[in-house]
This record gives C-alpha cells, sequence and structure tokens, in this order.
C-alpha cells in the first residue's frame, strides 16, 4: 500500500507561486488602466484645448510656449459667438430634427428588425439581404434621385427634406437591432403567444425592453449622424433660418476665419449636446443584456 507525503502548510499563509501570479496580475491591471488613462488624456485633449481657446484672447491662442488655461478668462466669447450669427436658431434646428429622426428610427427599425428575426414569412432571408445591400450604395449615388424626389414634393430649403428620409430608413439600424432581437429565445415570444398575447403585444412589452442596450447604441449613432451631418444640409436648406449647426459653423467660418476665439468658441458649444447624449445613454450601452425571463 502506497503512502503519499503531504506538505502541511500553516493556515493563513499563501504558497510562492500564487503569490507571485497575484503579484503579477496587480501589475498588469496597474499598467492597463496607466495605458488607458494616458489614452484618454491623448483623446480629450484636442477637445479640452478647443474649450479653453474659446475663452482666450486672440493673443493667447498664438503665444509662444502655448498655455492650456486662459488668463484672464473671457466669458464674453460666448455670448459673441452666439450672438455674432444666429447660433440660436442653428441649434434649435438641429435639436429637433435630431430628436425627431431619432425617436422615429428606433421605431421603425425596431419594428422591421423583430419582422426579420421573429416572425417567419416568404422570401425573409432573400429581403433582408435586399435590404442590407443599401449599406454598400454610397450616399453620393442616391442624392440625385433623392433631391428630384423632394423638388418634385416642394420639400427643399424645409426640415422635411431632412427628417423624412432618414426617419423611414435606416439599413444599419435594422442590422444592428436584428442581431439582439435574434440572441433572444424564441420561448418567450411562443410563451406569451399562448398567454394570448398578440403580435404588438410581444413585441412592445417583451421584446423592446430586453433590447434597451442596443436601443441606446442606435440612439447615440443616429444623433451624432444627425447632429454632424453636413452633406445634406448644404444640398437641402438654403435659407440661414432653417440652417442646422454644421452648416451655421460653416458660414460662422467664411464670415470669422481669423478671429480664432469665435470659431473655437463656437464649435465648443456645438459639441455640447453630442456629450451629454452620450453620458446620458452610455450606462445603457455598456451593460449587458440578462436573460433572466427562461427558467428551467
Amino acid at each position: 500500500m502506497k503512502t503519499v507525503n503531504q506538505k502541511l502548510v500553516p493556515a493563513g499563509t499563501v504558497p510562492s507561486k500564487q503569490k507571485s501570479n497575484h503579484i503579477g496580475s496587480k501589475v498588469s491591471t496597474l499598467i492597463l488602466h496607466v495605458l488607458l488613462i494616458l489614452a484618454s488624456v491623448v483623446m480629450f485633449g484636442p477637445f479640452l484645448w478647443m474649450a479653453f481657446s474659446g475663452l482666450k484672447d486672440l493673443a493667447q491662442i498664438f503665444q509662444v510656449p502655448p498655455t492650456l488655461f486662459p488668463n484672464p478668462w473671457r466669458w464674453e466669447n460666448i455670448s459673441r459667438s452666439l450672438t455674432a450669427m444666429p447660433f440660436d436658431k442653428a441649434y434649435i434646428n438641429s435639436a429637433y430634427i435630431s430628436v425627431i429622426v431619432v425617436l422615429s428610427q428606433l421605431l421603425t427599425c425596431s419594428m422591421a428588425a423583430f419582422s426579420f428575426a421573429k416572425i417567419d414569412f416568404p422570401f425573409r432571408n432573400v429581403l433582408f439581404i435586399l435590404f442590407l445591400s443599401m449599406l454598400m450604395v454610397p450616399e453620393q449615388v442616391t442624392i440625385v434621385p433623392l433631391y428630384i424626389i423632394l423638388k418634385n414634393l416642394g420639400w427643399l430649403d424645409t426640415h422635411l427634406s431632412l427628417i423624412v428620409p432618414d426617419a423611414l430608413f435606416s439599413a444599419f439600424g435594422v442590422f444592428l437591432l436584428r442581431q439582439f432581437f435574434m440572441g433572444i429565445p424564441r420561448d418567450l415570444s411562443e410563451a406569451a403567444y399562448v398567454d394570448g398575447a398578440n403580435m404588438w403585444k410581444i413585441y412592445w412589452r417583451i421584446m423592446v425592453p430586453l433590447i434597451r442596450p442596443a436601443l441606446a447604441s442606435l440612439a447615440i449613432v443616429s444623433f451624432l449622424g444627425n447632429w454632424n451631418s453636413f452633406f445634406k444640409p448644404v444640398i437641402f436648406l438654403s435659407s440661414t433660418d432653417n440652417f442646422t449647426v454644421p452648416l451655421m459653423l460653416s458660414t460662422f467660418k467664411g464670415l470669422y476665419v481669423t478671429d480664432w476665439t469665435l470659431m473655437m468658441s463656437g464649435s465648443a458649444i456645438a459639441v455640447m449636446p453630442v456629450l451629454l447624449v452620450y453620458l446620458v445613454l452610455q450606462r445603457n450601452i455598456i451593460e449587458g443584456i440578462s436573460m433572466t425571463g427562461i427558467k428551467g
């Protein structure tokens, strides 16, 4: 009969191998955090420089060596940049256009994605592939037919030309939400159907709450795209009262190209809504989807 000799380890002591692995893990985590902090500084540095430059006078911008913080602080640059051109009107235009398009895309894209993911109908996969083929068509290819259609409808130089086409169609949004719907087990919808729920109740009360992180991601992407859009507004809009923020900034640059303080201040103010939307929705983006509705 073989005997096995075991070394008794005193209570409260940690083997040297485990201790070294623990120290190595802490060091690697520390290095990772340092690299992420440095990357954040590099990414956020230009925005800080733009924001602080908008509160300087013109001489401080070209000062050598450069300084980050203004001395003195020129807070009047904010009001000057807002009153130099009708930025307040452009803000209202961009805000309500972006909000309407985002809400419309969340509804239409989620409904289409739910149909492609959970409803069986003839040629479903073929239609989905044809639908996704629109992602491979550049926007510049369809802009001429779209311009002719909007001209015949009498929508040129109106905000309808920016709202209706984007609100009704987003191939990327349908593709993104469909992937999330595909990850939801069919047992949830089938159980609800057995209990008497129709397709609308299954979609609205069961499926939509489960894809909240995906909806938040689509909302941010759609808001950024519409808020920063310059290509369509510069083609469809001609009246200053209908201008959006990017178009107004472009006009502002042409008139005040030498006054860099006003340019920096106006650009920093234009970025603020984008940062606000991201800060509000970023928690929903990073959280995972918890599929706890099914219990075995």
